[in-house]
């Protein structure tokens, strides 16, 4: 069980006095992380835990590699900011070019969101459309565009909407229709029926955990070529993860524009748009001139500090055996977790790929997101006896990094066997109780 000093308790009630909700809108405010090393972090109460969360997923090759530090600080000496090009953002566009099999040419942001909400932008000047189509489920950001259908509350009628967050305008809502994800027929339908007035379709080549059935993304870049649709693949946690080329070179399905982030800054602020160079063209007004520009600038983009952060990563990454190792532990995290469910009758489901997956309580197949749905509760009880146990993860995933040692591989096993043990008899306890009430319900109506 992890204790609280009095120092921490008191960092969360100022948070709680200064911040709305007590943080930065990320995840619970009531843990304050102090520090982090390869595959481990520490609270200001010096707890420690395993952490699978990794920065919600920019952490792939740990916290603090001193490679990416060596970087960073040789970095700082010559400056930090210049709103200007520099040598280290031009060399990893060109590391982004030669990696990503749609990336024709490279445009920087700081955040994934500022990614996603650009490249619709830049589709819409392309295609000269509004409507985009996106998949229920799918999370791309917290823009006006992107915050529909990714967790509704309510499951409406396709291709219908539902915002996710208040301060979504009508007209912004009506230009996003919404596909179930891993249903091709339904997909080929609608875009019989919306073709001549989409944009672009946006997807998660595996969204959040849930892999794309065989064939799926095949069929989606057909239908999308055929009816002159332009393809972007949301890559922002897929990239540079499932594979060095990310999940379009993992599949061999290769979208017309796609986004990236994440690991790409090294757990610094960095993002892009890339794509085929007759659509990125856009971004240039020399080329389509100033009716179809579209603008796009930031204080930050391509920083240099990021620049080189990133490019550490992706030099780490680049070392055979890197993706070998990387999907060996998660295979085996993945083995163990069924093992473990199994072994307490738990009804579950393991979902994902070994660099990025979760336990769904629910029987299988896991397809969408509405196979996801029944099992909730379930998740958040036992993440929450997880956290207890020096485990740490966000709410759907656990995302592993090259880091992670055999010992955070036991540690996390040992953990699992805990944790289920007592949701199982937690569950037991509750069907008991609801019997013992049952009983008692039907005497009193005799």
């Amino acid at each position: 069980m992890q204790q609280r000093s009095r120092e921490e308790l008191a960092l969360v009630e100022t948070a709680r006095r200064v911040m709305p909700a007590g943080g930065f809108g990320n995840v619970s405010s009531d843990l304050i992380i102090r520090a982090g090393r390869d595959g481990r972090v520490w609270d200001e109460s010096g707890n420690e835990y395993i952490d699978y969360m990794l920065g919600a997923g920019p952490m792939l090759i740990g916290h603090a590699h001193p490679e990416v530090n060596e970087a960073v600080h040789e970095q700082i000496a010559h400056g930090t900011g210049f709103f200007m090009n520099n040598r280290h953002g031009i060399a990893l566009a060109e590391a982004i070019v030669e990696a990503v099999p749609c990336a024709e040419q490279v445009r920087f942001v700081c955040t994934g969101t500022e990614a996603v909400a650009y490249a619709i932008r830049l589709v819409r000047a392309f295609r000269k459309r509004d409507k985009i189509l996106k998949f229920e489920g799918g999370f791309h950001g917290t823009s006006d565009a992107t915050l529909m259908s990714f967790a509704p509350r309510t499951l409406s009628n396709f291709p219908e909407g539902v915002p996710d967050s208040a301060g979504i305008p009508q007209g912004v809502r009506d230009d996003i229709l919404v596909a179930p994800y891993n249903d091709i027929d339904a997909f080929a339908g609608m875009l019989r029926e919306y073709a001549d007035v989409l944009a672009g379709v946006l997807m998660e080549p595996v969204q959040r955990i849930i892999p794309p059935k065989p064939g799926f993304l095949e069929g989606v870049r057909e239908l999308t070529t055929r009816h002159d649709v332009p393809l972007v693949f949301d890559e922002i946690c897929t990239g540079f993860r499932l594979a060095y080329g990310g999940a379009q070179a993992y599949y061999g399905v290769v979208p017309d524009v796609c986004t990236l982030g994440k690991v790409l800054g090294g757990g610094y602020p960095l993002a892009a748009i890339a794509g085929r160079e007759d659509i990125m063209a856009h971004f240039d007004a020399t080329r389509v001139g100033p009716d179809e520009h579209l603008l796009q600038l930031g204080t930050l983009s391509g920083n240099p500090i990021a620049a080189r952060a990133g490019l550490a990563t992706l030099e780490v990454l680049r070392r055979p055996g890197t993706y070998e190792r990387l999907y060996a532990t998660g295979e085996r995290l993945m083995q163990g977790l069924t093992e473990r469910l199994a072994e307490q009758r738990i009804e579950a489901t393991v979902v994902g790929l070994p660099p990025w997956f979760d336990a769904v309580f629910a029987r299988g197949p896991i397809e969408n997101y509405r196979d996801v749905l029944p099992g909730s509760a379930q998740t958040e009880r036992f993440n929450a006896l997880l956290l207890e146990r020096g485990v740490l993860k966000v709410k759907t995933r656990y995302a592993v990094s090259t880091a992670h040692t055999e010992q955070d591989v036991a540690d996390t096993l040992d953990a699992w066997s805990s944790a289920l043990a007592a949701l199982s008899a937690e569950r037991s306890a509750s069907l008991i109780h609801a019997g013992a009430i049952d009983r008692s319900n039907r005497r009193n109506t005799i």
